[in-house]
């Protein structure tokens, strides 16, 4: 039975304690749900206008709690948290399932030859650069130029370096060999995330104080946004590694072929590595005023005494 709706909801945060892992983990796996991929535009644009009108104190005739709440996670799965814009399609989180199942099996299965190689690492850079611009954080536009220049020197240097690391295969065992892919991935996340958000690094992003009173960029800030980010990324493709490692370590040790596929298992990795890899630190990050750039500790000193700790969007 549903409950009437309360017009004290705070739709600005998730439904559950952010401060908590587990809070954050059922977040995330309502944020990323591979079935809002498949969530029509007039069902994106339905829950929008129920958000905005919820926001602005406007409520639809019979909406109930339960509603709302699915409303704003179907908004937040679509929508930039920053900027409000509609996020592209393979680029939101709930695409990442699906894509990285395709392409990571791809990856899996041509890595013999240079080209292959250079072929799916560079779609799967490509694909990387999507996600890092469309989960960016911050309201600032970037120019063609800006775009252009982050894409062509984060893909080119994610490629150069899984290149090099898939160098690695013709003089190691064909098992080994199979891992160099989720090696060469999590080394080019070290450099495709931010390349791709070089602009926060040197500009910073926008930190705000706990009401959301915005105080100004930090590119400390941005820095421990993008750590915490590549850290994420790089540990969700581990569970899918093992998962392969143990599957072929053992094929081998019964000498037969698996009945189970290995990306089937690759895939169910996924669901559970994505979510709960994007739970490891929470989206709306903080970090103590003492931290901050000295310029900027002084500027929030003198306009707000009392602001000890300042928060901002890690992005994801």
């Amino acid at each position: 039975m549903t409950t009437e709706i309360s017009t004290s909801i705070n739709i600005k945060e998730p439904r559950w304690d952010q401060g908590t892992f587990m809070g954050r983990a059922k977040h995330f796996f309502t944020v990323t749900d591979p079935r809002n991929v498949l969530l029509t535009n007039e069902q994106l644009e339905n829950a929008h206008k129920v958000i905005s009108d919820y926001r602005q104190g406007v409520m639809s005739p019979g909406l109930t709690e339960d509603e709302l709440w699915r409303a704003k996670y179907i908004f937040d799965s679509a929508f930039h948290p920053d900027t409000g814009e509609k996020m592209i399609l393979i680029g939101r989180m709930s695409a990442q399932v699906p894509m990285n199942m395709t392409i990571t099996g791809c990856m899996m299965t041509f890595y013999k030859t240079t080209p292959a190689v250079v072929l799916w690492q560079w779609i799967n850079q490509s694909f990387n650069a999507i996600v890092n611009y469309t989960n960016r954080s911050g309201d600032a536009p970037l120019s063609v130029n800006q775009l252009g220049t982050a894409y062509v020197s984060a893909t080119t240097g994610a490629v150069a370096t899984a290149l090099g690391l898939n160098a690695l295969t013709k003089h190691i065992s064909p098992l080994v060999g199979r891992l160099v892919p989720f090696a060469a991935v999590a080394a080019a996340n070290c450099i495709n995330i931010p390349l791709m958000r070089q602009r926060e690094l040197k500009h910073g992003i926008p930190i705000t104080d706990e009401n959301d009173n915005r105080l100004g960029e930090s590119t400390t800030a941005a820095k421990q946004a993008i750590s915490q980010v590549v850290v994420s990324r790089i540990l969700m493709a581990s569970p899918g590694m093992g998962i392969i490692v143990w599957y072929l370590i053992y094929c081998l040790a019964l000498y037969s072929r698996c009945v189970a596929d290995p990306f089937v298992c690759l895939s169910f990795s996924l669901v559970f590595a994505t979510p709960l890899c994007c739970a490891l630190f929470p989206q709306k990050s903080s970090m103590s005023v003492s931290r901050l750039e000295p310029e900027l500790q002084e500027k929030i000193r003198v306009s707000h005494p009392g602001v000890e700790r300042v928060y901002f969007n890690k992005g994801l």
